[in-house]
């Protein structure tokens, strides 16, 4: 039972049925594995798109245990994570024994609400920490003592006048960011990398990527392939202003399987065109590079509108 606790809401993980686990997805799950059941946090770090939180999840299903889900924020601060007090409660004693005296007591008493990461602490859940960098350094420093002496330290008012929480064995942590060179990311106080587990995650292979596609679409092995190749020869070209990723391929795929196939052209034209923007040197006509790439997979441009 959770008290003195605010309402949090809870993942309960389970095994995704359409979630595809290709040789290369099992081996980084069981690398993670490997470290998290050993008692050490896990840091997936990679660009968007490269299945992060996917795979967190994924290691979330296997540990078993009730799921409390952190997005980074820049706004965030330690209080938003350990919980803060909200309002005081009051008591208030009148004494009447005798007839003509008058006599009262009031008295105000903070009251303290954990928040989520306060909860897992003291119940063992799992905390998936999403884009971790996105939050403040400072706001992250409370799992420095939760990761190194396994105890949170909360303010002296909190808990009945504890000043610390001690962490329940069965809590586990991962973490996940983007690159430091992204927009919007803070760089993480070494003090609290080196406390965890890095995996360095990439974009997947081509064989992995087909068979995502094909799971989460139900296209046929054939036209995955083919969307899958488009959106990575797009990527790989180095000109676009932002990557196209596995979603994109995915989008294209769920239309297609939706829509006439000869339509295949025009969907990737309106899904990737606004990946390539202007280009990296802010010279790129878009309409051009998508239709060069679709010209050599043999599709048709000529009914294509930009």
């Amino acid at each position: 039972m959770l008290t003195n606790t605010q309402q949090i809401t809870l993942i309960n993980p389970q095994s995704q049925g359409s979630f595809v686990e290709t040789n290369e997805i099992q081996e980084v799950t069981d690398r993670a594995l490997r470290y998290i059941h050993a008692g050490f946090p896990v840091h997936l770090s990679g660009p968007t798109g490269c299945g992060k939180t996917t795979i967190a999840l994924h290691l979330a299903s296997k540990i078993g245990r009730p799921v409390v889900l952190i997005n980074g924020d820049a706004e965030a601060s330690t209080s938003t994570l350990i919980g803060n007090h909200s309002g005081y409660r009051k008591h208030k004693v009148v004494d009447r024994f005798v007839s003509r005296v008058y006599k009262m007591d009031e008295s105000y008493t903070p009251t303290w609400v954990d928040e989520r990461l306060t909860a897992a602490c003291k119940y063992g859940f799992t905390v998936i920490y999403n884009e971790f960098t996105r939050s403040p350094p400072d706001a992250n420093n409370a799992f420095l003592s939760i990761l190194e002496e396994g105890i949170l330290e909360v303010p002296q008012q909190a808990n009945s006048g504890m000043t610390y929480v001690k962490v329940h064995p069965d809590f586990a942590a991962i973490f996940t960011s983007n690159p430091e060179e992204y927009a919007g990311v803070f760089r993480s106080q070494d003090a609290l990398l080196d406390r965890m587990i890095t995996l360095e995650l990439g974009y997947y292979g081509e064989e992995s990527e087909c068979e995502i596609v094909q799971a989460k679409s139900s296209i046929d092995p054939v036209m995955a392939r083919r969307i899958v190749r488009i959106v990575r020869r797009l990527r790989n070209s180095g000109i676009c202003e932002f990557v196209p990723t596995i979603r994109s391929a995915i989008v294209i795929a769920k239309v297609v399987n939706r829509q006439e196939q000869d339509d295949l052209g025009q969907i990737c034209m309106d899904v990737l065109k606004p990946k390539v923007g202007k280009g990296k040197a802010g010279n790129i006509d878009a309409v051009t590079t998508i239709a060069e790439i679709l010209n050599s997979e043999g599709i048709d441009n000529d009914r294509l509108e930009n």
